[in-house]
């Protein structure tokens, strides 16, 4: 048992670390002085200074790290850097109304909860671990035994996860206290899942009608352009050159990578090493390398794990070591410590097929040689001649977005859209490493967001505007079509007798309608408010105009929504606590006074930059 708690004590520390980091770098986010150049963040007059809010973010970067994420790209830094701004901005707020609301836990709070449940920061990898199960079920006991074992440190530690937690539980039952789901609101979700109907419906869409039909002038166009800029408007777009320097791994690396991975597997079978310390100091998966290997308790079935790796621990007794096993990530030594039922406790040892040796060395050398040559360069026309000396081909990339993405294939290049919208056309790019290259781009060209001029986007324009004709014709034939077939009774055969585009739909729910009118509230609300023979005027809708008669109706069953009236309340309470909360914290944020300055404050020196 022991052994176990010792296991899970690791995570659950890192767990209770980060966030105790974290609430430290917040703990000194109490000045309220307005000046300092190192302000980055200021809310409501209280201030967030630089070391502090750099203590969060290597606090961030490294859980990510730890987590698993590897070299983090510029795009995940500054992501990780939004993500920490919203925390601290939040905690700042929140504190604020504890104190206005009188929000406070005390000792005794703490020490019951602690006895009742984990803390929910590690409530699910603690409920999941079969340390704390009994007959595959998670046992209250074992997690009150395992806090009575850790050091005070520890305990301490956990008591601060409570400490954060509670108030914002109290918070939320004070906001969510009226939240409350009628039987009004149960029946109208049960019954828009289970009521039918069936309709005819006569559809005139404006793509129907013929473009000499809808003639556009010059005039119309500029008019329509005055009236509509918003509708133009696109964001900034970047066009990208690049030479890339494949790093691929080839024959001889796969077999060197195998190689080293029996040689280490050797020196733990005649115990010339322990495993945990070669995990340490050889494995390439960097999280559980530092945890002497442990990838904890894996499920048999292993949703998630390389099926390659999976096989390898088919038949593998508790201690034993297999032999390396490789999947797409590289080559395993794995050995199983436990069994319990379909769970086994698993450490590994990964070996990476990276290009090495002589391989390697011919990479780098070329790579060298594409930086010298080409990279953070200002003459556009170095990567070609760099391309040219190296003999690979210079290639364009696919149009770029600023906020999206850089992808080459099906792998994602790091760094490239955040360099692309700070760089100036011509200009090259520092060396980029991808997963299966060396890169340096070249920025051909930038488009800058907003609405282009009406030259550039004339055509666009005229197709707007002939489409906005279109729905107008489309209407007044709609309504002559509503006048020719006024008192007859059947709409489906009097429509088509008559030539006219009219079908049956249906039966179909509010929640699944067909395609003709999924895209139409309007339609679709007037269908469910229609008797058998019933039938509408002229519907305008997104998607055209539109005549509905009523041809059937199934209502649903009331007699088993009443079955399961209380289970469907408790499954719709939840989220709509949820949404309130997030909506009051939404509408704090939306009323705070926030001054954003780390673009000011991290804005890099002349040095810094290499100017």
């Amino acid at each position: 048992m022991m052994r176990s708690m010792r296991a899970i004590y690791k995570p659950v520390f890192v767990i209770v670390a980060t966030t105790f980091i974290g609430w430290l770098a917040y703990g000194q986010v109490t000045d309220i002085l307005g000046g300092g150049r190192d302000v980055v963040l200021k809310v409501n007059g209280q201030v967030v200074r630089a070391p502090q809010f750099q203590a969060a973010l290597q606090s961030a970067i490294e859980d990510s790290r730890r987590r698993g994420a590897g070299r983090l790209s510029r795009e995940d830094e500054q992501q990780l850097q939004d993500q920490v701004t919203d925390q601290l901005v939040q905690r700042i707020l929140l504190e604020r109304e504890y104190r206005r609301l009188g929000i406070q836990v005390s000792d005794d709070e703490i020490r019951q909860m602690a006895r009742s449940t984990p803390p929910p920061q590690v409530l699910r990898q603690v409920m999941e671990d079969p340390t704390f199960q009994t007959n595959g079920q998670f046992d209250i006991t074992k997690w009150q035994h395992y806090l009575g074992s850790t050091t005070e440190e520890f305990r301490a530690q956990i008591e601060q996860l409570y400490r954060d937690y509670l108030p914002e539980r109290k918070l939320e039952e004070y906001l969510t206290a009226d939240v409350y789901v009628s039987d009004a609101k149960l029946w109208r979700i049960w019954r828009d899942q289970r009521e039918s109907v069936t309709v005819a419906a006569l559809a005139i869409r404006p793509e129907q009608i013929a473009d000499s039909a809808a003639p556009v002038t010059d005039a119309e166009v500029e008019r329509y352009y005055a009236a509509h800029k918003n509708d133009f408007k696109r964001p900034a777009a970047a066009w990208l050159s690049f030479v890339a320097q494949p790093r691929v791994p080839d024959a001889a690396d796969t077999a060197a990578a195998l190689a080293k991975a029996r040689q280490l597997r050797a020196e733990i079978a005649r115990s010339a090493a322990k495993f945990e310390e070669v995990a340490k100091q050889q494995s390439t998966d960097s999280v559980s390398g530092a945890r002497g290997g442990d990838l904890g308790w894996v499920k048999r079935n292993g949703a998630g794990f390389d099926p390659q790796f999976l096989a390898g621990l088919r038949g593998l007794a508790p201690g034993e070591l297999g032999q390396p096993v490789r999947s797409s990530f590289g080559f395993h030594v794995i050995r199983v410590d436990a069994v319990k039922g379909d769970s086994l406790h698993v450490r590994h040892i990964l070996i990476a097929i990276v290009p090495q040796g002589r391989h390697l060395d011919e990479i780098d050398a070329r790579t060298d040689t594409l930086d010298h040559l080409a990279a953070e360069q200002t003459d556009r026309s170095r990567l070609d001649s760099a391309a040219q000396r190296l003999r690979l081909p210079v290639a364009q990339a696919p149009k770029l977005i600023q906020g999206d993405r850089l992808t080459l294939g099906r792998y994602v290049i790091p760094d490239v859209s955040v360099w692309a919208f700070e760089a100036r056309p011509g200009e090259t790019s520092p060396v980029i490493e991808g997963e299966r290259a060396n890169y340096v781009f070249r920025l051909d060209s930038l488009q800058a967001a907003g609405t282009p001029p009406l030259a550039q986007i004339r055509d666009r324009v005229r197709e707007a505007a002939r489409y906005e004709k279109k729905q107008a014709i489309a209407r007044q034939r709609a309504n002559e079509a509503l006048a020719v077939l006024a008192g007859m009774p059947d709409l489906l055969q009097a429509g088509r007798a008559r030539g006219l585009p009219v079908e049956k739909l249906g039966p179909f729910t509010r929640l699944n309608p067909p395609a003709a009118i999924a895209r139409d509230p309007v339609v679709l609300g007037a269908a469910f408010g229609l008797r058998p023979g019933q039938r509408t005027g002229v519907l305008v809708s997104q998607t055209g105009c539109f005549i509905v008669q009523g041809i059937a109706r199934q209502p649903a069953d009331s007699g088993a929504w009443l079955k399961q009236r209380d289970q469907q309340r408790e499954a719709i309470l939840r989220p709509a606590q949820q949404a309130r909360v997030q909506q009051y914290l939404s509408a704090l944020r939306a009323q705070a006074n926030i001054v954003d300055r780390r673009k000011e404050v991290f804005r890099p020196t002349a040095s810094e930059s290499g100017t």
